[in-house]
């Protein structure tokens, strides 16, 4: 699709936010409003913005009433909600009857039912990665040192845990050593499960990431930047091995570089 002249951004943590603005501007996105995250988004994305909305998470309704005060048909959800937060969520009556409606409460039915209620006052809500496809992983060796053949094999076998891990939505990240799973994350998130697999393995850890089957890229994206990186090389991770197309590598040349310095392999798997 051509780029909107306007877009709404629902800006969570990190540098994602702030990736999705600078692209959205490079592709011709005129005016950007930006509802923002006490506690979360960070207030450098102002500098970007057009507008920008400070609010607790759970306010729907006034997420609602900016965006349609500010005439937006097309919006991107960028950025992640610590768990803590979504743990310690105070929802407004808006948010109390969405969450009342549904049978189960994850990250997918909660997003999901947001995306319904966007849709209700007319915006669409785009796929997270929008103006961050050049991005997405490529396949095989994408830096860091050429992975050994062992550590193929591990990828390999990885890539089917972790498939079938995510697929009973548990997470999207597993940790093998030689064969072996040693951990699998969960709500934890992945660099925890990094920590916890790399201190097993002890310098031979393949760490696997894949999307989960029928994934929606709407608010759900896998992705490493150099945070990740950084982790991964505390904890001693030989390769981290991501799903082709459907990995984001937030401000790849940065990761590309963190990887190359600290001697940890990017390697895009798929089927």
């Amino acid at each position: 699709m051509s780029s909107p002249p306007s877009l709404g951004l629902i800006a969570g943590n990190g540098i994602y936010p702030l990736l999705v603005v600078r692209a959205a501007r490079e592709r011709g996105v005129q005016k950007i409003h930006v509802a923002a995250f006490e506690g979360e988004t960070r207030p450098e994305i102002a500098e970007g913005a057009d507008s920008i909305e400070w609010m607790r998470v759970g306010q729907l309704s006034r997420l609602l009433n900016y965006f349609n005060k500010a005439g937006l048909h097309h919006a991107i959800m960028a950025g992640q909600i610590a768990p803590k937060n979504l743990f310690e969520l105070r929802p407004d009556l808006k948010t109390l009857v969405l969450l009342s409606a549904l049978k189960v409460r994850n990250a997918e039915t909660i997003f999901g039912g947001i995306a319904n209620e966007l849709a209700k006052v007319g915006v669409t809500l785009l796929p997270a990665t929008t103006f961050l496809e050049d991005s997405l992983a490529g396949k095989g060796w994408l830096a860091g040192p050429k992975p050994k053949r062992r550590a193929i094999e591990d990828a390999a076998y990885g890539y089917k845990i972790a498939k079938e891990v995510s697929r009973l939505d548990i997470g999207q990240t597993v940790v093998i050593r030689h064969g072996t799973v040693v951990a699998v994350e969960a709500f934890e998130g992945t660099n925890e499960a990094m920590r916890r697999g790399g201190a097993l393995a002890r310098g031979e850890a393949v760490v696997v990431k894949v999307s989960k089957p029928n994934q929606d890229f709407r608010f759900d994206v896998p992705v490493i930047g150099c945070q990740t990186i950084e982790v991964a090389a505390e904890a001693r991770i030989k390769m981290l091995a991501i799903e082709t197309a459907k990995t984001l590598l937030l401000d790849s040349t940065a990761v590309k570089a963190a990887a190359d310095r600290s001697q940890i392999t990017i390697y895009g798997i798929d089927e």
